[in-house]
């Protein structure tokens, strides 16, 4: 598994352990004592870490190849997948997949940004970054919900949209702000989550939402940490102060009230309990969806538009 920088000390405290527990273990001597010492040192060192992480490393976790993806929580948290493909005008992109499916035995609409892990599945996902027939075949997908009344779930994991020019040459931002205007209108709960990277417009794209949560380790910003600090700090390298600067995390985004909610995560990582992770995030959605499946349509829409307009924080002298 890739190990991040500040998690150095965990691992070099569980290889010792380990160490100590096939030492007893061949010897066939008790070593209980120093196996236990050992284990509240662990237990401390990963508290310590993990419960005062930075901004940053909190964007790189974000960023861990080992973390569940879009499809992870498709077939961890939700059931009876039936993926739809295409956006009847160019073509399918596979970087956002999304379908009819099942959650908590609740009927939903679910589609979002899917990653590779390796080289040959991050070409084939094109590492995240939808096309912009990626945001025409979601909102497609929206209106098909919509159509026959189910909720929409749209999972967020992208660095931002795609910025090459067969991008631009089919008209990249007049797609993502088609879906801007048209799920302000959705007559059906939309859910929008961060599990990831949720990257400039290419997260909004699919990001307006009665609920908009996050996992604990997320990030959401308007650029990256690195774009930011190229261009406040002309150096990439600023990109931890960026990231401190942007309050970009989910705590600091909650605290903003930029979001409604956030998906706690196993200690370490959604990367270290794929399961335990789904678990977490079934529970908070479902929560959701039954709240917002109480309020009647024209109050669900003037609720999304408030929401909306009341972001952003103005101080006069």
């Amino acid at each position: 598994m890739q190990l991040l920088e500040f998690e150095k000390p965990v691992a070099e405290l569980e290889r010792e352990l380990e160490k100590l527990r096939t030492k007893a273990a061949s010897q066939n001597i008790d070593m209980s004592a120093e196996i236990e010492t050992m284990e509240g040192k662990l237990a401390d060192t990963r508290r310590s870490i993990y419960e005062n992480l930075t901004p940053w490393q909190r964007v790189q976790i974000a960023r861990h190849t080992n973390r569940p993806f879009m499809l992870d929580y498709v077939s961890l948290a939700f059931t009876d997948f039936s993926e739809l493909h295409g956006d009847r005008h160019i073509g399918d992109d596979l970087s956002m997949p999304g379908g009819f499916a099942r959650i908590g035995g609740k009927r939903v609409v679910v589609l979002g940004h899917q990653k590779g892990r390796d080289t040959k599945e991050n070409l084939k996902r094109n590492f995240g970054s939808a096309h912009p027939e990626g945001y025409r075949k979601s909102l497609r997908l929206m209106k098909l919900a919509e159509k026959f009344g189910l909720p929409v779930i749209a999972l967020i994991d992208t660095p931002g949209a795609f910025p090459g020019i067969g991008a631009e040459e089919r008209n990249i931002a007049e797609a993502i702000a088609y879906n801007l205007r048209e799920m302000m209108l959705l007559k059906v709960p939309v859910i929008a989550v961060v599990l990831g990277e949720g990257g400039s417009g290419g997260a909004l794209g699919i990001g307006v939402a009665d609920r908009v949560l996050m996992m604990e380790n997320a990030y959401y910003s308007v650029i990256s940490p690195e774009g930011c600090a190229a261009i406040l700090w002309k150096h990439r390298k600023h990109a931890p102060e960026a990231a401190e600067a942007m309050k970009l995390s989910a705590p600091d985004l909650k605290k903003l009230a930029l979001i409604d909610d956030v998906i706690p995560e196993p200690t370490g990582g959604a990367h270290h309990d794929h399961k335990a992770t789904a678990t977490n995030f079934q529970a908070v959605v479902l929560k959701h969806l039954d709240e917002l499946a109480k309020l009647p349509v024209d109050v669900l829409l003037d609720r999304r538009y408030a929401k909306f307009r009341a972001f952003g924080d103005w101080q006069g002298k």
